[in-house]
């Protein structure tokens, strides 16, 4: 067993990033570098690369899914939605203000909440060294 694998407990080895760290950061859960989302030198928002190139890990074996983005929309709708009701009943400020304040926000709430939600999933399916079911008849 190396310094970089998760120990048999499914707890991190010394040196790998806390599932936290990996969201906030997009550190490789292996090793900690800063290329969950690189993808040929460059960063992408979204994407991730298909391995560390730091490391070696397979991120692309991973399978996060949209799992993320329905509980993100969901979260953030209500909170966008309640503030903007909670805006107009109290100041009654005009329409362009809600489309100037609500709009940019919901879309960088999105983005950015979409990055950290999938890059923590990513890192918990690899702590817990979580991988595809199978069936053992």
């Amino acid at each position: 067993m190396t310094d970089s694998d998760p120990n048999s407990e499914g707890q991190p080895a010394i040196g790998c990033p806390s599932i936290f760290g990996a969201a906030l950061f997009g550190l490789c859960p292996r090793c900690g570098a800063k290329t969950l989302y690189e993808n040929d030198g460059r960063r992408t928002w979204i994407a991730f690369a298909r391995r560390c190139r730091a490391c070696g890990l397979d991120i692309a074996a991973f399978n996060v899914g949209d799992g993320p983005a329905a509980f993100l929309t969901l979260i953030l709708g209500s909170l966008v939605t309640g503030l903007a009701l909670w805006l107009e009943l109290t100041v009654h400020p005009p329409f362009w203000v809600h489309v100037a304040l609500w709009v940019p926000l919901t879309i960088a709430g999105v983005i950015g909440g979409l990055r950290a939600a999938k890059a923590a999933l990513l890192a918990a399916e690899y702590q817990r060294q979580a991988g595809q079911a199978t069936r053992n008849d």
